[in-house]
């Protein structure tokens, strides 16, 4: 993340001083409340979540391997001439269209840790960075994101998906939805091809295979959201994909698993400047 949606105005309200009494009191019995003290907005406001993950250790491997889950979400951003990005009220919900980040980190592929893909050579752990658009209302949200591979792979990828929404408690959030995601031509032969090389290597046990780019996998994710205050929460999810056209198709996803579960839970924490 799974960055969140992001505002594009914030609504500032000018403290007033309140004067009550009676027109046809005294001056002496006139009462004066004290005014109220503004309170400063933070210049940038953002939420952290850390915590643990099971995922295929592979894409196309059949057990599910822990490790560390983490993202970053930015809520608000004060911009030069009083512009800002999203709301400085913790308790705000911001509806709507708004740009979002998107990040994901892929570890490392090791045949020596997976001897099922002997002869295959080692992928590198790999860091997508991009950007996507959000659209959100209360009981309904979609989006779209388009990343990079910063690191490792080097090769475009995107994922569209959409969640229903709901409100059990004030505090507890779920969402439900679709996902589908692409990978460009050079993505799908990183994960999923096998050079000529790779399969003579392997003693013929993985054909060789050139992977197109395309609509790579698609599935559903299920997650939750509980505020414990305005800083602490806990923050889960579960995701089914099932693995689409040339990935299917793909000889390390067919001595494997053309279907993957993945899940994480987390804490969350907000931090203010």
């Amino acid at each position: 993340m799974k960055f969140t949606a992001l505002a594009a105005a914030i609504i500032a309200a000018a403290p007033l001083a309140a004067v009550a009494g009676s027109l046809d009191a005294p001056l002496a019995d006139t009462q004066i409340a004290p005014a109220a003290v503004p309170v400063k907005a933070p210049k940038l406001a953002f939420t952290l979540r850390a915590g643990i993950s099971g995922a295929p250790a592979y894409f196309g491997a059949k057990d599910l391997k822990a490790g560390a889950d983490f993202s970053f979400s930015l809520n608000y951003l004060a911009l030069p001439g009083g512009r800002s990005i999203g709301n400085a009220d913790p308790s705000a919900t911001s509806y709507g269209f708004a740009p979002r980040g998107s990040f994901r980190y892929i570890a490392k592929r090791s045949s020596k840790d997976n001897a099922e893909l002997n002869g295959l050579n080692d992928v590198k752990a790999s860091a997508e960075i991009g950007l996507g658009l959000g659209y959100t209302q209360r009981y309904y949200e979609a989006f779209a994101d388009i990343r990079y591979g910063a690191i490792g792979h080097h090769a475009w990828v995107g994922e569209i998906g959409a969640n229903a929404v709901m409100h059990p408690s004030e505090q507890l959030t779920l969402r439900v939805g679709p996902r589908v995601f692409f990978g460009s031509g050079d993505y799908a032969n990183t994960y999923f091809g096998v050079t000529a090389a790779e399969s003579a290597a392997s003693g013929g046990a993985l054909a060789a295979y050139s992977a197109k780019g395309g609509a790579l996998s698609a599935g559903v994710e299920l997650g939750a959201t509980y505020a414990i205050n305005d800083t602490w929460g806990v923050d889960g999810a579960v995701r089914w994909d099932k693995y689409l056209g040339d990935a299917k198709s793909s000889p390390i996803v067919q001595q494997g698993k053309d279907n993957n579960v993945s899940l994480r839970i987390g804490l969350t924490r907000r931090f203010s400047f």
